[in-house]
């Protein structure tokens, strides 16, 4: 029965009641029963996660799998400071992971406050209450304003029945509904005017509908379904991230291995063996590295915030420099969500009126020159006067700006009005509301000497109703076929056109249908929601920045299409793709011309998931916004979901990764500017990070390697694990960790996005680890043996042998600093930019050799890293050996660049 093929609002009320074998006063509450077992109860079922099983998660990494075996193994052998500080590590890790990530997905969840407790039936001839979760197919509802709906239902009674669908379909105006059957096939909820769906509102009128889909068959529950079987795909940095530890773990469980082999092989005890390749292995680990970038993602959060843009989930940070496509709605993100009159036709006279939104500011232009209206235009003040006259809204301003109270269509007319000077309101005697029925509205106010009737609405209803117009100031015979021209090209614009006409009463002192007649007509007003002037610019940007803005909107084709030229949004083809055109395409249909088409209009909530994961197919990264419950699939599914701050229902905001705290476009652009920002500093991290990492490794297993040469080796390495580890943690602190205060680099939106399939590992990559890492390696093992070798033959063996394996723990730490400075950038060289334009990095060198110094000098200290204090002169042997950290990466980038300019 509820198969989702079923086109109800096709049917006709008989076929409807036939079909569900039902009747319009309700089924019996043995037949309710009955239906109860057979399709289940009006319910949407959720599910969560627990703390525990994202606690466990966040253990799912082998580089604490590695960490963690090696602090079983230190523990066994009775190395328990080693195995406290590299547990410590691992916890830490875990803990921030945990916190940063620790809310769960709930934007399914977030559906269940949608879901209605009860509602009236009829049952057995009779009203009564029941638990909505018990309503079945063939049920008849009564409801009426204020009421939320439980299913989806056809209507068959509808008396100035409104409800607000905005939430589903993304339309801001509430629809008025009845109960004819539509014969168009595959309408998108927001054209089925004869039904009403489960979680939307009555805003006005009551009615009467039979239950036709329910629970998880309707509207609401097919976008739980789709929710529930969208996985979240990883971010571009998640996925490199992923195969870059995949990588580096199997090459230092090889490398430590082979160590391991060969440590035995020389013939060295198995205690020897395992701690040299220990030592390897905490060198080769990056332990700070998930730490880093976690906190370098939470301080984008903090930038991004500053420019409106909200971050939920910490990887979007990056994923937003990654953008190719944004996938936008129109209203209120692109737009103002601000009506605005643009035309104004009267007398003859075609007026252009300047000025954006609700602010009551712009200026009126006639023949291209800028005009003051005043009393001498009386048919445009009195075109004016009426649409502030006949109105309901009120204009209001606050802290945020300026606010309309009421209908948007009206309070653009007297925003029109009050930029002509109009403020003054004369006293209304009576009021003929507008209908749909009568497309107009009417208003008797009154005068100093005799009362006016205003009218406006429709222009062909409001022409029908006149029969003379008001040109330079006199009233002349009506010229219909002049008016509906314009009036039509108007609309062929996008624009809304309101007629208007008055009427003088004399002492009238109420208002009947019947004085509606013999009108003067004054003119006609043309309004659109605007585009922001932001975004005009900000899609300008995009396009610059090699990323396309698609735009994909609820509202009618020629408006999607009007706007979108305004924006700069390339229309393909001259055409704008409806939401009937995608009801009928294949997803192989779509894939083939969604790379094509950039505005899709009057489109259904799966019509945006399917847009957006057909975009991912092509290989694209894609950002989508959306505020309504439709929206939420897409949100999720999109690899940046932005919901809308003020618009945005809770639903969409669950589902999202980022918040529009101000719902514009240019915000969105403003943060794919510090996405890239933020990825370049995380690049720089990782540069930095990864070639000291090396360089200790090398270290490590070139004393291996040197031992059946150099016999001071295998009395002791060049460095314990303990002073490992505590390098590679105060440094991620004190001299990675600064990296993400770098200034921004000029140019991030003038370069094409980068390509998301390109890796960590690349020719630069290597380059830099490389020479890096065997220049440490060289420094390191060279002064601990010129330091070390007489300890083989003097009987103070012990403590010159620590001496020098603190000079060459000074080594290592000097080129860690040196290599800082030219780390900075990754292209340019550290003479083209000021040492202080990053203080960070100056604060983070000081304390680290400030460190340095009472670890090699202090004696708690000296306890705790197995250190020993060395003559003051050794600091220049150890200062040249640490040069090479700063200049052969100089050197690196001047070769590089001279290269490039040549090819």
């Amino acid at each position: 029965m509820q198969n989702k093929t079923t086109k109800w609002y096709q049917m006709s009320v008989e076929h409807v009641l036939d079909t569900l074998e039902t009747e319009i006063t309700g089924i019996n509450s043995r037949e309710m029963n009955f239906r109860l077992k057979k399709y289940g109860y009006n319910e949407i079922r959720f599910k969560q996660i627990s703390p525990f099983i994202r606690l466990l998660r966040q253990f799912h990494n082998p580089l604490i799998y590695v960490l963690i075996v090696v602090s079983i193994v230190t523990a066994f052998i009775g190395e328990l400071i080693d195995t406290v500080v590299i547990l410590g590590v691992v916890i830490v890790n875990t803990f921030i992971g945990f916190i940063q990530e620790g809310k769960a997905e709930s934007s399914i969840e977030a559906l269940e406050k949608m879901m209605v407790p009860e509602c009236t039936v009829l049952r057995d001839g009779e009203k009564k209450t029941t638990l909505a979760r018990e309503l079945v197919p063939g049920d008849v509802v009564l409801i009426s304003g204020g009421d939320r709906i439980p299913a989806d239902m056809r209507l068959f009674h509808a008396k100035n029945l409104h409800a607000d669908e905005a939430a589903l379909t993304g339309e801001s105006i509430a629809v008025k509904k009845n109960i004819e059957p539509l014969s168009t096939p595959d309408l998108p909820p927001a054209d089925q005017n004869c039904m009403v769906f489960s979680g939307t509102l009555i805003t006005q009128g009551s009615g009467k509908g039979i239950v036709v889909a329910i629970g998880e068959h309707t509207e609401l529950g097919k976008i739980a379904e789709i929710m529930k079987e969208t996985k979240k795909i990883a971010t571009p940095l998640m996925r490199k991230m992923e195969d870059f530890t995949r990588l580096i773990t199997i090459a230092i469980i090889a490398i430590a291995f082979f160590n391991f082999v060969l440590s035995t092989f020389f013939g060295y005890n198995l205690i020897y063996s395992f701690m040299a390749s220990a030592s390897l292995a905490v060198a080769a680990i990056p332990e700070g590295l998930p730490a880093i970038l976690t906190i370098t993602l939470a301080f984008g959060v903090t930038v991004m915030a500053r420019r409106n843009a909200l971050i939920r989930k910490l990887p979007s940070v990056e994923a937003l420099g990654s953008t190719t496509v944004i996938c936008s709605d129109k209203t209120g993100t692109l737009t103002k969500n601000q009506m605005t009159v643009v035309r104004i036709y009267c007398g003859e006279k075609d007026y252009h009126l300047t000025g954006t939104g609700y602010e009551p500011s712009g200026e009126f232009i006639l023949y291209n020159k800028k005009i003051k209206p005043s009393r001498k235009d009386k048919e445009l003040i009195e075109t004016l006067n009426a649409g502030f006259l006949c109105n309901n809204a009120t204009l209001m301003e606050d802290e945020e700006g300026y606010n309309i109270l009421g209908d948007p269509t009206e309070g653009a007319l007297i925003v029109s009005a009050i930029k002509a000077g109009i403020s003054e309101s004369s006293p209304r005697l009576d009021e003929i509301p507008f209908e749909s029925e009568r497309r107009y509205m009417a208003t008797l106010h009154q005068g100093k000497n005799e009362n006016v009737i205003y009218v406006k609405g429709s222009p062909e209803r409001i022409l029908k109703m006149s029969n003379s117009q008001l040109i330079n100031g006199n009233v002349q015979s009506l010229e219909i076929g002049e008016i509906t021209n314009v009036a039509d090209k108007m609309a062929e614009n996008a624009l809304r056109v309101i007629g208007f006409a008055y009427k003088i009463s004399n002492k009238k002192k109420r208002l009947e249908v019947e004085d509606l007649n013999e009108l003067t007509f004054l003119g006609i007003q043309g309004m659109i929601d605007p585009p922001r002037e932001e975004a005009i610019k900000a899609v300008e940007k995009c396009r610059k920045a090699g990323i396309r803005t698609v735009m994909i909107t609820g509202d009618h084709a020629k408006t999607a299409k009007a706007i979108s030229e305004q924006l700069g949004i390339g229309i393909d083809e001259d055409r704008v793709i409806k939401g009937k055109e995608l009801s009928r395409m294949s997803h192989r249909e779509l894939y083939e011309i969604v790379d094509k088409f950039s505005v899709y209009a009057r489109v259904a909530p799966e019509h945006k998931y399917d847009i957006t994961t057909q975009l991912q197919m092509r290989g694209h990264i894609v950002a989508v916004t959306g505020d309504g419950v439709n929206d939420a699939p897409a949100l999720k599914a999109a690899d940046i979901g932005i919901a809308m701050g003020k618009t945005g229902t809770d639903v969409s905001k669950e589902a999202s990764d980022m918040v529009l705290a101000d719902d514009n476009f240019a915000s969105i652009v403003a943060a794919v500017e510090e996405g890239r920002h933020i990825f370049e500093n995380i690049l720089k991290i990782i540069l930095y990070t990864l070639p000291t990492n090396g360089g200790q490794s090398l270290l490590i297993l070139g004393a291996v390697l040197l031992v059946p040469f150099i016999p001071l080796f295998v009395v002791r390495l060049p460095l314990e694990p303990l002073q490992i580890l505590w390098i590679n943690l105060f440094d991620a602190v004190f001299l990675a960790l600064p990296l993400i205060k770098e200034p921004k680099e000029k140019g991030f939106l003038e370069k094409p996005p980068r390509d998301p399939e390109e890796p960590i590992v690349n020719i630069l990559f290597l380059r830099k680890v490389g020479l890096v890492s065997f220049s440490m390696a060289i420094a390191g093992l060279t002064i601990y043996y010129h330091f070390g070798i007489s300890a083989l033959s003097n009987p103070m063996n012990e403590l010159l042998l620590t001496q020098a394996q603190t000079a060459a723990f000074a080594t290592v730490i000097l080129m860690h600093i040196f290599y800082l400075f030219t780390a900075r950038s990754i292209t340019d060289s550290a003479f083209t930019f000021s040492p202080f334009s990053n203080k960070w990095v100056l604060i983070g060198a000081a304390i680290t050799m400030i460190a340095l110094f009472m670890i090699v000098y202090a004696p708690f200290f000296q306890i705790l890293f197995r250190t020993a204090a060395f003559p003051g002169d050794w600091w220049i042997f150890i200062t040249f050996a640490a040069l090479p950290g700063f200049f052969l990466i100089e050197i690196e980038k001047f070769l590089e660049k001279s290269i490039c300019k040549k090819s």
